[in-house]
């Protein structure tokens, strides 16, 4: 018989997979963010403890095995009689005995608490040993469909569970994409030096007698307002910079400044783009009242060892140039492998199609949103604005993304185990060492805390994938 899986060494209890509660990570996450759980359906329960609703994703059917577990009735029963015995020792109940308590009682008394007790017995282990008698390696919680138990009667149970197909992997060596070259361009190197320039010039006063030209900075005093919006505050600025004819410079402001002096008042008209990138402006047409200050110019330093040296430890221009052929290097060669690789891997799924289990899907649509909060919260977005997100739409755009991540996993790990990839505890120790020194956190602490956490094998996986692909990679021709 078919079957679907939860994860390898997981054991399956009353409280988490009988029930066929969400996973209690992705529960707790869902509720911090102001979300609840959808309803998938109906299950099929027949011991009337249940509500009778299945939380969580739609499981795929294509990774999608079932399991069907009938445990004797005499066994039940004996496990029925060993914990109400254990009840009756040390239920504590008005009107009676410590330990006389009739089993009548206790067994009314705590139905469903014994009854739990009960399943949490029998279950797990002859669970655990059928999944492993299938040969199969579950991902993701098992989800119980029909589950059946009283006492003096057999316990029924099938569950459902996903696991990752068998697919071919034959051929993967034949696959190949272009290969770029790493090597930079005179003309990269040019670029690279004018920005470094650019980011140190200076902007100083002009002081002969003339109009504003393009090229030159503004400094100017201003007020507008909004058309149309008569309760819309005034919009002002004191002393701000303004580039004539600058890439970031509204046009209109260009063509009313071009040709004025200092001390000169002058009025500009401005259309906003619908899509500018200042949301209370956008598609806002203001009028603004304007006062020439000054006129300032840009000025960039000379490329010679004096600059080099305002940059930092070099002794020369030349070893200064050195350093940026040095850094750009490194920088082409991991931009052209990175892209290189992504699309040797794109193209190894398509030869390669298989179908991805949903739980992994949505754990990676989990790791992805949970990146991209904390990237929120770094910009000063609070909890509260946070739980305002529509977390449904930004799941669904998610899907497509972790879906394709989570296939390069798998596909990555086949390749891994067909090539005997491994990753060294030398190769781990000094990935660790390295994060360690980032969270400044000290290493046998974070060894610990990713030891208990699933964090270390994770870590270990992920390095190993990154491994092959490079493996990969080198192979292609150059």
């Amino acid at each position: 018989m078919g079957r679907v899986v939860c994860p390898e060494g997981k054991k399956l209890s009353s409280t988490d997979t009988l029930e066929g509660n969400p996973q209690p990570d992705a529960t707790e996450a869902a509720h911090d963010a102001g979300l609840e759980p959808a309803h998938e359906g109906h299950t099929h329960q027949h011991d009337h403890a249940h509500d009778g609703h299945d939380h969580g994703p739609v499981l795929n059917p294509d990774c999608t095995r079932e399991l069907v577990l009938d445990i004797p009735a005499d066994e039940v029963s004996k496990a029925y009689g060993k914990v109400v015995r254990n009840y009756q020792k040390y239920a504590k109940i008005p009107g009676f005995r410590n330990g006389k308590v009739p089993e009548s009682v206790i067994k009314r008394r705590f139905a469903t608490e014994i009854r739990k007790d009960v399943i949490d017995g029998l279950l797990p282990e002859r669970f655990s040993k059928a999944v492993q008698d299938l040969g199969v390696k579950p991902v993701g919680q098992p989800r119980v469909t029909e589950l059946t138990m009283d006492d003096g009667a057999p316990l029924h149970v099938k569950a459902v569970f996903e696991l990752i197909p068998e697919f071919s992997i034959d051929g993967y060596q034949s696959v190949v994409v272009d290969k770029p070259s790493v090597a930079f361009t005179e003309e990269e190197f040019q670029r690279e030096l004018a920005e470094l320039r650019e980011s140190r010039a200076t902007i100083e006063p002009v002081e002969e007698d003339r109009a504003l030209v393009d090229g030159d900075w503004a400094q100017i005093t201003y007020t507008g307002h909004v058309e149309g919006d008569a309760e819309a505050a005034p919009i002002t600025g004191q002393d701000s910079m303004v580039e004539i004819g600058g890439k970031d410079t509204v046009e209109a402001f260009s063509s009313a400044l071009r040709g004025a002096k200092p001390g000169q008042e002058l009025k500009a008209e401005v259309i906003y783009p619908a899509d500018y990138g200042e949301a209370k402006l956008a598609g806002k047409t203001v009028a603004y009242e304007v006062e020439v200050k000054a006129i300032k110019k840009r000025t960039l330093p000379e490329l010679d060892d004096d600059f080099a040296r305002e940059l930092g430890a070099y002794e020369s221009f030349a070893d200064l140039e050195a350093r940026v052929r040095e850094h750009l290097a490194n920088r082409k060669r991991r931009s052209v492998e990175g892209e290189t690789k992504d699309r040797l891997i794109a193209a190894l799924t398509e030869r390669f199609p298989f179908a991805v289990p949903e739980a992994l899907v949505q754990e990676q649509i989990d790791a992805r949103l949970e990146r991209g909060l904390r990237a929120l919260a770094a910009q000063g977005m609070d909890t509260e604005q946070m739980r305002k997100l529509d977390f449904g739409r930004l799941r669904a755009a998610q899907r497509d993304s972790a879906t394709a991540e989570v296939k390069a996993s798998i596909l990555l790990d086949r390749i891994a185990h067909a090539e005997d990839i491994t990753v060294s505890d030398e190769e781990l120790d000094n990935e660790l060492q390295l994060a360690a020194l980032q969270s400044r956190e000290p290493i046998d602490t974070l060894r610990a805390r990713l030891t208990g956490d699933g964090g270390l094998a994770r870590i270990r996986e992920q390095m190993r994938r990154e491994k092959t692909a490079s493996v990969l990679y080198e192979r292609l021709p150059g």
